[in-house]
């Protein structure tokens, strides 16, 4: 094939990008599963490398990684019930372990442990349930005698690239159509050139000409990933990457890690940032040495996607980025054409609640959900919404739509004396 420059080869990704990542700005919601042979330790996915493991005793984990099948289909149910879109596996980690039948890596779990095809399972069930599949890929690897020394060594660099293109190359192939390709840590080259990025992913987006990359490869490609926390830089698509308990991607303790665990409350509030800022939320489990999802995961989830089984309109489809967050003190507001959705983390307790910072005309309220029709009155910038009495049976949290027409702009104020109900004094 014809390589591209690289100005020639952004060009064609801009040219692209919106046909291909439509889904995904739709998506806005998505299950990370880190699953590995660190997850029969329980002490995070960096154990290898911070505990100082040597290989030939890491490898012995093998016996205590006992996938049981199937293991796979519950976490697309749960990701399913959560309301989650798109699934993203870590099919090889940074210590070399390769979840498929791999023949350019023996080093896998149809050779060792479960002898299962885990990435074959995990593709099957997302596919049975209409959930995009993404597959996340380490560039760095511990287990590789070349991973360290191909930062200087070149013939060491070769055989490395070599390996990891081809590992990339075998996932692309074995499995259909596979819709993201997850880079992750790009150790121990300092950029693009040391990986030869721009070579691997045009040979990569041969194969899979529809999917979208993430920019840990040290090229942009089609979107940023912030981690552990939200927000991008406002300038291109971004996906938060969190965990459920901020400290481990790998499978901890249930019982010591469920006090530090994200409610769903805390979910709804990161969906929430997501939306307004134009982003997506990629959320973590990880599960147990067998596969079962860890239990502190479960019941926030599915709460979380009964929650988004009725108010789902605010966060799901193509967002606008939001210039504000706020309308009022207690909530969060997304943005869609002239639909702004206010998500209400206190329900006033009077039955009134009051937005400012609105210059067109409104001409409908109604709640999300059950479609019911909001009084209200406007005055100036603001807005008075009358006569609430419903509020959310899932978690008290309940969402507004507000219809404006087509002047609508959203300028709130910032405190300044100088502004009045938005008419200069």
């Amino acid at each position: 094939m014809k390589l591209l420059s690289k100005p020639e080869y952004l060009e064609m990704l801009d040219e692209t990008r919106d046909k291909r990542m439509a889904w995904w700005r739709d998506a806005r919601f998505g299950m990370f599963v880190h699953y590995g042979l660190y997850s029969a330790l329980g002490r995070n996915e960096w154990a290898m490398s911070l505990e100082n493991w040597p290989l030939e005793e890491y490898k012995k984990l093998a016996s205590r990684f006992l996938y049981k099948s199937g293991a796979a289909e519950t976490w697309a149910d749960l990701a399913l019930k959560a309301g989650m879109k798109y699934m993203v596996l870590t099919t090889r980690h940074h210590d070399g372990f390769s979840l498929w039948d791999s023949q350019v890596n023996p080093y896998n779990s149809v050779n060792f442990g479960p002898k299962v095809d885990i990435v074959a399972q995990f593709v099957e069930a997302c596919r049975k349930r209409n959930l995009r599949i993404g597959f996340y890929s380490s560039l760095m690897d511990w287990s590789h005698p070349d991973g360290g020394s191909a930062a200087y060594d070149s013939a060491a660099r070769k055989r490395f690239l070599d390996y990891i293109y081809a590992l990339n190359e075998e996932l692309l192939t074995k499995y259909g159509q596979i819709d993201v390709l997850w880079y992750d840590v790009p150790c121990p080259m300092e950029n693009h050139e040391g990986w030869n990025s721009l070579e691997m992913n045009q040979r990569l987006r041969a194969i899979q000409p529809n999917i979208i990359i993430n920019d840990r490869c040290n090229l942009p490609e089609d979107f940023g990933t912030p981690e552990e926390h939200l927000g991008g830089d406002g300038k291109r698509d971004w996906e938060s990457c969190m965990t459920f308990n901020g400290i481990s991607w790998g499978y901890v303790d249930s019982a010591q890690a469920e006090p530090y665990s994200y409610n769903a409350q805390r979910i709804v509030k990161m969906l929430a940032t997501a939306s307004s800022m134009g982003g997506n939320l990629l959320l973590n489990i990880g599960p147990t040495p067998d596969g079962s999802v860890p239990i502190e995961a479960i019941e926030p989830l599915k709460t979380v996607g009964r929650w988004l089984e009725k108010y789902g309109e605010c966060a799901y489809g193509k967002l606008d980025r939001s210039p504000h967050r706020f309308a009022h003190g207690v909530c969060t507001i997304s943005f869609k054409g002239r639909t702004v959705y206010l998500w209400n983390w206190i329900w006033p307790d009077e039955g009134e609640i009051v937005v400012g910072g609105f210059k067109g005309k409104l001409k409908a309220a109604r709640m999300v959900g059950s479609g019911k029709p909001i009084q209200f009155e406007q005055d100036g910038w603001r807005i008075f919404l009358k006569n609430l009495n419903e509020s959310d049976p899932i978690m008290g949290v309940a969402v507004i739509a507000l219809e404006f027409d087509e002047d609508f702009e959203h300028i709130p104020c910032s405190g300044s004396p100088a502004l009045n109900n938005g008419r200069v004094l």
